[in-house]
């Protein structure tokens, strides 16, 4: 990991509108959850509309989708990258090091505001409550590294991983069941149900699960790097 290559992705995640709908997205679900709980108490089909359907579903897609993009696709467009690619620093770490920026940075706005929200709605930070929180870190993380990837492949990556999750994600997944086996947010949710069966469906078994979200995971981030050092190339010649 460079430091410096992860100050300065931090700073550019956390500054203009990309630091605002970072504040502004958990800061509405914490708020619901606060309406949620003065309102109706502890219900249970109530907390697993607002931590599932809406923060699972939504709120966490777009934050990773913000940060997973802009850890690396600003730099390309306004080409910051070619200053960046002439510096002694291999592909993969400069890989690796945004990836890592972004999972921290996608975790404290995503992971975090879910565990507070799922407290406040259930009352306790109990099974349910982690159950939620690991929900997000994992689904958080897979599509840090996916949208990164797109960040490298395509100037229009927020389009592009917005259509992602407004159709994939939040339309297909929830009308056909076979589909949710390609879901990252169903890899998550079923990595979760294994602490709270009773509150989180599983659609795919643990082993299944892991196992894909470790795959995408991993193959993104390696995706990446050759994308990266193809453009080193192109630079060159």
């Amino acid at each position: 990991m460079n430091s410096t290559i992860a100050r300065l992705t931090a700073t550019g995640l956390l500054r203009g509108w990309r630091g605002l709908l970072l504040a502004l997205l958990p800061f509405v679900m914490l708020a619901l959850a606060l309406l949620v709980r003065m309102a109706f108490g502890i219900d249970p089909e109530i907390t697993s509309g607002l931590l599932d359907t809406f923060n699972l579903d939504t709120v966490v897609p777009l934050i990773a989708l913000i940060v997973g993009t802009g850890a690396i696709a600003t730099e390309i467009d306004d080409g910051a990258i070619v200053y960046l690619l002439t510096k002694p620093v291999a592909r993969g770490r400069i890989i690796v090091t945004k990836l890592l920026v972004a999972i921290t940075v996608t975790l404290l706005f995503a992971a975090v505001p879910t565990l507070i929200a799922a407290i406040v709605v259930t009352g306790a930070a109990g099974t349910v409550t982690w159950a939620y929180t690991v929900a997000a870190t994992v689904s958080g993380i897979v599509y840090c590294a996916v949208f990164l990837l797109l960040g490298v492949l395509s100037r229009r990556a927020v389009i592009i991983g917005l259509m992602y999750v407004m159709l994939w994600e939040m339309l297909v997944t929830g009308l056909v069941d076979g589909a949710r086996a390609l879901s990252i947010q169903h890899w998550g949710q079923s990595i979760a149900a294994e602490l709270a069966p009773d509150a989180i469906t599983a659609s795919l078994s643990l082993p299944v699960a892991t196992t894909l979200a470790v795959l995408v995971t991993g193959m993104a981030a390696w995706f990446a790097t050759q994308r990266l050092r193809s453009l080193t190339l192109a630079g060159d010649s």
